[in-house]
């Protein structure tokens, strides 16, 4: 199959040809949604952490004796119906990674590609390229190519002037094509490739 290259000025170029076996596959929404979540999941801290009675610190001697004194019975002032006890079912320290093979992640990115093209969400540009870092070189760069919205711009390798022109920018996010992931694909209205980037992409997903 091909695919049309788009010149910097919006003018259509040459066409692209790529493997309908990365850009053509049918659109497995199960399998997208467990890569999807299984990579949101992998970016959580899991830092969380609260005391349990054994972690707060007094508490090692029974507060009264048993008998006769008319109250509850109690052997610590830590328990967690105690002010300044411990809770009793504290968060812990985790790991929310999920595991997925990698036959699977490239098989989601493969989807995922196939649908953007099917939907018109995905174009190639010949390169993405400002002489200096300006926002409004970038700004001007998607004007002639009609961009708006949240829009993701995948390069074959990073260029600085590209990232920091685009820094500024709202709804605009800058990626080089070895951090391709399937949320930004799938977060963004429009998906741009350089056609390196691309073919970068499509070696890497055969």
């Amino acid at each position: 199959m091909e695919l049309s290259v788009v010149k910097l000025d919006g003018t259509t170029g040459q066409q692209l040809a790529v493997s309908k076996d990365v850009f053509a596959t049918a659109f497995r929404e199960p399998l997208v949604h467990q890569v999807v979540v299984a990579y949101m999941s992998g970016t959580r801290s899991g830092t969380s952490s609260q005391k349990n009675r054994s972690d707060v610190s007094g508490g090692g001697s029974k507060p009264w004796r048993q008998k006769g004194t008319g109250r509850a019975r109690a052997g610590t002032i830590r328990s967690p119906i105690w002010r300044g006890g411990g809770r009793a079912f504290p968060a812990t320290a985790r790991s929310y990674s999920q595991k997925v093979n990698r036959k699977m992640y490239r098989a989601a990115l493969r989807s995922i590609l196939s649908e953007l093209i099917r939907q018109e969400r995905l174009r190639v540009c010949d390169e993405i390229q400002v002489s200096q870092p300006k926002t409004k070189a970038m700004a001007d760069v998607l004007a002639q190519l009609g961009l708006n919205g949240r829009v993701l711009l995948v390069t074959a390798d990073y260029d600085q002037n590209v990232s920091l022109s685009a820094r500024n920018l709202p709804g605009v996010e800058v990626v080089e094509a070895a951090q391709v992931n399937p949320v930004s694909l799938v977060g963004n209205e429009t998906v741009v490739f350089t056609a390196d980037a691309l073919r970068k992409i499509e070696a890497s997903l055969q």
